[in-house]
């Protein structure tokens, strides 16, 4: 199991992952380093449902400072609303940090181009998330905070 994983590269853009050149869905994340890029590729393969698998049972989503957290439908339907602009989302990995079946994750990432509508989109934060080992192995969120401490949110509309 990994302690402390700083990432020691200077910040730089997020990385968007490769798509797959068979179509498959990527398998769930057997190391919790991994959590984000799966998230990435599964978001950016357009499947809800494949995305929401990234989830463990109970989830919960910080919509922004002072919002209530989503869970269940409303945060698998909050990620589809992000799936729908057609703009892949790209990711980069700051720091892990694990202990048992838990890990604290730290990653930037951005959502920018042209979307499906031929408008410009952007959007980005630093997430603080925390991941854990499911009985089967996989590493999955139990809470996503996309946006950190940044005061902007996610609504359920």
């Amino acid at each position: 199991m990994p302690g402390t994983q700083p990432e020691s590269r200077p910040a730089a853009r997020p990385e968007v992952p490769p798509a797959s050149r068979s179509g498959a869905v990527p398998g769930l994340a057997t190391r919790p380093e991994d959590v984000p890029a799966v998230f990435a590729a599964r978001f950016n393969g357009g499947d809800p449902a494949a995305l929401a698998e990234v989830y463990e049972e109970g989830a919960v989503l910080a919509a922004g400072p002072g919002g209530a957290p989503l869970a269940g439908p409303a945060l698998h339907a909050a990620n589809a609303r992000l799936q729908a602009l057609g703009v892949p989302v790209a990711v980069r990995p700051r720091t892990v940090h694990a202990t048992g079946d838990l890990a604290l994750l730290v990653v930037d990432w951005l959502i920018e181009g042209t979307g499906s509508d031929g408008r410009p989109v952007r959007v980005e934060g630093t997430a603080t998330d925390v991941a854990r080992r499911g009985a089967d192995g996989r590493w999955r969120y139990a809470i996503d905070n996309p946006f950190g401490t940044a005061p902007r949110g996610l609504s359920e509309e």
